[in-house]
């Protein structure tokens, strides 16, 4: 059976290259066939799963220069059900595209909100008066710079031999480390043979007063579980309402663990926990392969 595998399109994004990493690795580990489909936003994306049109999704949760990636977040909250079945750190490379032929006839550039800011020193120092336009994909950004000299875009070096359009100067991220957290998700996820080792959750607090917060954090620090991200999201019903996004170290069959999360409940409004997977880094050598 061929697996579908939804991520945020067009061709050439970063999603779509993780997507195809984690299809090249179904294929090698499992011998499983994958089909990749592309849509034009990631709450569509995760939609698609909850909805039953795919049976996977590839979506990106964090980036090491920028942060969470909001949209990813926000429609896992309001979605039931989905499950994450394995991570994928991707190395991101971004790079300029233009027909022009150098950056002083740069008038505009195009490209995803991300991809702009985790290019914001390069872009504040070499393009410093040119209108930054967002996109809702770095491959759409490319798109608009057809045929018109005076504009650019922001996108992965793999989109230039996909489009056709030429690379003016390459590898312009601010940071040479510069990674995101990848998260496959399904409604069933497969099995795997490989024990988890982190576990996203989310939740609300019953109400906004003092040690509201402290005491579901406790419960991991009596325990002495790691935290390796805590972060709040507003729930967008009410002015300093917010959900609550944890990662933490470890397996959901560590008996202190589940001791935490069944604690967890007692202090906790709503509470999702998206499960325990494993990590599995992309290396540059094998998305030059894709």
């Amino acid at each position: 059976m061929v697996i579908s595998i939804a991520h945020l399109g067009p061709v050439g994004t970063n999603a779509e290259t993780a997507a195809l990493a984690y299809a090249h690795w179904l294929e090698n580990t499992q011998g499983q066939p994958s089909l990749l489909c592309p849509y034009p936003s990631i709450a569509q994306t995760l939609y698609s799963v909850a909805k039953g049109e795919t049976q996977k999704a590839v979506v990106p949760v964090e980036n090491s220069t920028e942060g969470s990636v909001a949209s990813t977040l926000d429609t896992l909250w309001q979605l039931d059900g989905l499950k994450i079945e394995q991570e994928l750190v991707l190395p991101i490379i971004h790079a300029l595209f233009s027909r022009g032929t150098s950056l002083s006839g740069i008038k505009t550039v195009y490209s995803h909100p991300q991809a702009l800011a985790q290019c914001q020193a390069w872009l504040q120092q070499n393009l410093a008066n040119v209108a930054l336009i967002p996109t809702n994909s770095t491959t759409e950004a490319l798109q608009k710079i057809n045929p018109e000299p005076r504009s650019a875009a922001i996108a992965a070096p793999r989109a230039a031999k996909l489009y056709h359009v030429p690379i003016l100067v390459n590898h312009i991220n601010d940071y040479a480390d510069n990674c995101t957290r990848f998260w496959v998700m399904a409604l069933d996820p497969d099995p795997s043979p490989t024990v988890g080792t982190r576990i996203s959750l989310a939740f609300s607090v019953p109400e906004n007063v003092p040690g509201s917060l402290m005491k579901p954090l406790q419960v991991f620090a009596e325990r002495n579980i790691n935290l390796s991200r805590i972060e709040s999201r507003p729930t967008k019903r009410s002015l300093g309402e917010y959900v609550f996004y944890l990662d933490v170290e470890g397996s959901h069959d560590v008996p202190n663990i589940t001791e935490a999360l069944d604690g967890l409940r007692d202090h906790t409004k709503v509470l999702k926990i998206y499960g325990s997977y494993p990590v599995l880094p992309v290396k540059k050598t094998d998305i030059e392969q894709l």
